[in-house]
């Protein structure tokens, strides 16, 4: 694996590879068929985990986020802009420009000293690859599994994806084989037990979603105990053994059993559902448009409002706002 230099301030500032103009990746990419399936809601909680145990990600949750105010609504209005840097199509590099903007300001020092930027090269890529690997394990887990050609097509288009950021490519990996280092070594080496990480696994005292907001409070609090409890053991399923030993999380092999029947039933439950009721609105928007069923030119599709942030917030440049 490639050694990883410390990042200058320079490297702060947007940095585009001079090699290479940035392409949107389309319907012909596996990451089309992958990414925007409402199934990828099921590590949810494993990629905001694995984001915050990234000491610069995590500094950055614990002083400048309201995630915690909002979960539901900020996880929900998040997946538009994320979901348009993969299908907006020939609109995808503004939309990944405007994901890159609302990342700006936030910087600091943390607890220890260490001062961290959420434009860093190397805390930027951590997030784009948490979006990939998660790609690969909602497709591993409940899609019926992918092949090791696939992983590596994968592995190329994240690349490609990567570049409509405009970011430095340092600490982009160039072969699979240099990712599986570069990833293992984050989880081993690199990845924290921290504040941000514990607060985004404990669900206790998790809302209903916004769309069920009309459900009564005791019968909410009936629910969401079988409901956290079963996001939790589906992530702790989903994380390198690396990072349960950091956690101190247990792993059976009843567990990983139980954990892939789930995971078949799950995908079994899923072929019944039509294809474009499993996709996220803003992917199926990018199907609609490059399959006619909507104009190539059609406004792209935002966030209802009830996912919008409060309205005093809504002038911070860190949130996405819609439209």
């Amino acid at each position: 694996m490639r050694s990883q230099p410390e990042t200058s301030d320079a490297e702060l500032l947007v940095a585009a590879d001079a090699e290479s103009v940035p392409t949107p990746l389309g319907p012909d990419s596996l990451t089309w068929k992958y990414f925007g399936d409402w199934r990828g809601m099921l590590q949810g909680l494993w990629a905001g985990s694995m984001q915050n145990m990234h000491p610069g990600l995590g500094a950055g949750v614990e002083e400048h986020s309201h995630f915690f105010d909002e979960r539901w609504e900020r996880l929900f209005r998040s997946l538009y802009p994320i979901g348009g840097v993969v299908f907006d199509g020939d609109r995808a590099q503004e939309t990944a420009e405007q994901v890159r903007g609302y990342h700006n300001h936030i910087k600091g020092v943390d607890k220890q000293g260490r001062r961290y930027h959420a434009l860093d090269p190397d805390t930027f890529y951590w997030a784009h690859t948490t979006f990939f690997m998660g790609t690969i394990l909602t497709a591993e887990h409940f899609m019926g599994g992918l092949t090791e050609a696939e992983k590596r097509q994968l592995f190329t288009e994240h690349i490609q994806w990567y570049r409509l950021y405009g970011m430095s490519m340092r600490p982009v990996p160039d072969t699979w084989e240099e990712f599986q280092e570069y990833w293992d070594h984050m989880c081993r080496n690199v990845l924290e037990d921290n504040k941000a990480t514990r607060d985004v696994l404990n669900l206790s005292t998790l809302g209903p979603p916004p769309s069920m907001a009309w459900l009564p409070a005791p019968v909410w609090s009936v629910l969401r105990y079988p409901i956290t409890h079963g996001f939790v053991w589906l992530t702790v399923g989903m994380y390198d053994q690396a990072v349960r030993d950091l956690l101190g999380l247990k792993w059976t092999t009843t567990d990983e059993r139980l954990h892939r029947l789930v995971g078949k039933a799950i995908n079994a439950v899923f072929h019944l559902v039509p294809q474009r009721r499993r996709l996220h609105p803003r992917a199926r928007a990018g199907w609609d448009r490059v399959t006619g069923r909507s104009r190539p030119d059609a406004p792209l599709v935002h966030t209802p409002a009830r996912n919008l942030p409060p309205v005093h917030r809504r002038n911070d440049p860190k949130h996405y706002r819609g439209l």
